[in-house]
């Protein structure tokens, strides 16, 4: 949800409010940053898109930093984000927990870090962590609808993007600037601290250094692990074992993690340019929650997961203030990514590599009157591979060259928006024994575009409407995988004759802001025709492709079919009052997102209906905030699934800047799931055996000095 810092003109400050230019004075006036590496909130831009700043934006954003990010951090992307409109989260167990953006995951939501690719395998299955840390987040950006498309075909649910300080952007004004975070979180005894130092030498280079670690226990449900569906089955089998798992409450098993990790940057910064780089390294060491098997024959995994990952990266810009371009852009990475899957004996079971590679050129236009706008280009190679008895995949490449362009003109009252990219993809195989699979290579060429504007109807509020038309190339997952699969529970059947994914999209939106409230709506639809879905299917089909030999998990088969998405998103800021130097205020979000497969039935995984409202006292140096989230029951659900029920989750927060004149120092108390409500997310894959952390009370200290 939005922070909800006021204006001086009595304004409910959150992301809303930017997208209101006429209150661009007043920020400026009265707000200081609230992290060194930003910069002032009414210049914040959205990075996700060459740059903009919030407000100009004609679909669907959310910008997470300061205060917020503080309160709602967590040891995974996923459940940081959880609480903004349109996000939730796959919740597998606590340290694997990726973004769900409207209904969307895994293949069509990018994550990004500074605007280029995690370089991880997060998109293979829902057990495996995102390669990046929250705990090095400046800020994260949520971008929904279809200007996310400039990122990527993959990205037709949004983008993630997460900003650090990696390669600095700026020289400090002190001769040492040091940045720290420490947080202890009691439902999983989590105790976490990361610093990060910047020193100029000279005035133009930077130097950057930064680490964390974390180490946390078994997660705290407080309540039953399993659903009452699967306690009724266990209760009612003769096996004393499977019996016992009826009353299996509390800690969730096999939900520890150790992680920590290092890097260093550098940047020169001049008036004619900067140039940066940084190295990283993670290590990252959690176990995957047990999915109890209620069959005597038949034996739980209790799988954990050691995961590395070396990063380098390398930002540049040059400005040009030329009569056609304003600055050249250039963002590239590399990472060698790898992690085992050790079994409960200590035996490694599975690996899986990947090595990937990504380089992005913007081209940023100078403006003409009320024109401006970017072209660029993006290249991406991965080279991935799994080896180990639980293979699924064959080795396989992917390399994708893509040429987009967004242009905007600017009429005053009204806004036009056109965006294109073009992509073209190759997909190779190779020939595997194992997996009894010939050599496969598969190209394809994509082409998206997207249309908008916005008008203002009356003086703070703004309609917009946006058209997209998107085609996505198929995975090397969703064309070629032919094998056991123990992350998803499935013997994964892919199709290497697949077509391009292809969709229509509209949305609208509506912002308005008056004396003291902020309101942001949007709704959308989505019309795909070879749309990718999973289908529980005969076991004999993937048998036939598997040698006749019995398979260890269901056989799930990849189809294509046309598929339907709608919903919408609403979110608002209201000024109830002034207390002293406090101001009160109520904020509340709202999202609801309904999926069909033609033919079929609902899709499976779609979060339900979610209203989420606050209440905050604020003033310059002590905030208090009470919040209330409710999820509805999700009984529309596809024929592989359960039905997930309701539940409501009560937080309060404090916090305190205790040093006068150091607003980037801050002390929080939070209190989460305060009545210790048994609650499990419908996107998750494990809902039915891992529920959500119970009550937890966490305290964390940022310091800047």
């Amino acid at each position: 949800m939005s922070s909800s810092t006021l204006l001086r003109a009595g304004c409910a400050m959150s992301a809303l409010c930017y997208a209101f230019p006429a209150f661009s004075q007043d920020v400026t006036a009265d707000t200081a940053p609230q992290a060194y590496h930003d910069q002032q909130r009414a210049d914040i831009v959205v990075t996700a898109i060459i740059p903009r700043r919030q407000g100009d934006i004609l679909s669907g954003t959310s910008v997470v930093s300061g205060e917020e990010l503080t309160r709602d951090l967590r040891p995974t992307i996923g459940d940081t984000l959880a609480h903004q409109p349109g996000v939730s989260a796959t919740s597998f167990g606590p340290n694997a927990s990726r973004p769900v953006l409207r209904g969307f995951q895994g293949e069509r939501v990018r994550i990004l870090t500074d605007g280029i690719g995690s370089f991880d395998v997060s998109n293979t299955s829902v057990d495996h962590a995102v390669a990046i840390n929250p705990l090095t987040a400046d800020r994260i950006e949520v971008l929904r609808g279809p200007a996310a498309l400039l990122y990527g075909s993959s990205a037709i649910g949004g983008v993630v993007n997460v900003i650090d300080s990696r390669i600095p952007r700026r020289v400090p004004d002190e001769p040492i600037h040091v940045d720290g975070i420490a947080t202890y979180g009691s439902a999983a005894n989590e105790r976490t601290g990361s610093g990060e130092i910047e020193a100029p030498i000279g005035d133009k280079f930077v130097v950057h250094f930064d680490g964390s670690y974390s180490k946390s226990g078994d997660l705290d449900t407080g309540n039953y692990i399993l659903t009452p569906a699967l306690r009724a089955q266990a209760a009612a089998s003769s096996d004393p074992a499977i019996a016992a798992l009826a009353n299996l409450r509390g800690k969730l098993p096999n939900s520890a993690a150790r992680t920590w990790e290092v890097a260093g940057g550098a940047a020169l910064i001049t008036d004619g340019g900067n140039l940066g780089f940084s190295v990283a390294h993670t290590d990252n060491f959690y176990g995957v929650p047990v999915r109890y098997s209620l069959d005597p024959d038949s034996e739980a995994e209790k799988v954990r997961l050691h995961m590395k990952q070396d990063r380098a990266d390398l930002r540049a810009e040059l400005p040009v203030n030329g009569g056609l371009l304003e600055s050249i852009r250039l963002r590239a990475g590399f990472a060698d990514y790898r992690h085992q899957e050790i079994e409960a004996s200590g035996a490694v079971g599975t690996t899986f590599y990947n090595q990937s590679m990504e380089s992005r050129l913007e081209l940023v236009q100078a403006k003409r009157g009320g024109w401006d706008g970017a072209i660029g280009a993006q290249y991406f190679v991965r080279n991935f591979h799994v080896d180990g008895e639980e293979k699924f995949l064959p080795r396989n490449e992917t390399e994708q060259l893509g040429v987009f362009t967004l242009q905007s003109l600017d009429l005053g009252s009204t806004r036009i928006e056109l965006g294109g990219r073009f992509e073209h993809t190759k997909v190779g195989a190779d020939a595997d024994e194992t997996l009894l699979n010939p050599a496969y290579h598969r190209s394809f060429d994509a082409l998206s575009g997207s249309l908008g504007f916005s008008h203002e109807i009356v003086p703070g509020w703004r309609v917009g409407l946006n058209l997209s038309r998107t085609e996505r190339a198929p995975s090397a997952e969703e064309l070629f995988a032919r094998g056991n699969h123990a992350g998803t529970q499935a013997f994964e059947l892919g199709n290497p004759a697949f077509g391009l994914e292809k969709s229509w999209g509209i949305e609208g939106t509506l912002r308005g802001q008056g004396s003291g409230y902020t309101i942001s709506l949007s709704a959308y639809h989505n019309w795909f025709d070879g749309y990718i879905y999973d289908s529980l299917t005969n076991d004999a089909v993937c048998m036939a492709v598997n040698g006749g030999k019995p398979l260890d998990f269901p056989c799930y088969q990849n189809l294509q079919a046309n598929a339907r998405y709608l919903g919408f998103e609403a979110e608002g800021t209201l000024k109830l009052g002034q207390i002293g130097g406090y101001a009160i205020t109520m904020d509340g979000v709202a999202d609801y997102v309904r999926a069909t497969i033609v033919g079929t039935g609902p899709a499976p995984r779609i979060p339900p209906l979610r209203l989420l409202g606050g209440v905050e006292l604020q003033g310059d140096r002590m905030s208090l905030r009470g919040e209330v989230e409710h999820s509805f029951a999700q009984n529309r659900i596809s024929d592989t699934e359960t039905p997930t029920d309701g539940f409501t989750l009560v937080n309060a927060s404090l916090s305190v800047k205790p040093f006068k004149g150091n607003d980037r120092t801050t002390i929080s108390l939070s209190a989460n799931n305060i009545f210790d409500v048994e609650a499990r997310r419908a996107a998750s894959f494990l809902k039915d055996y891992a529920p959500l952390a119970g009550r937890d009370i966490r305290v964390t200290m940022r310091l800047s000095i």
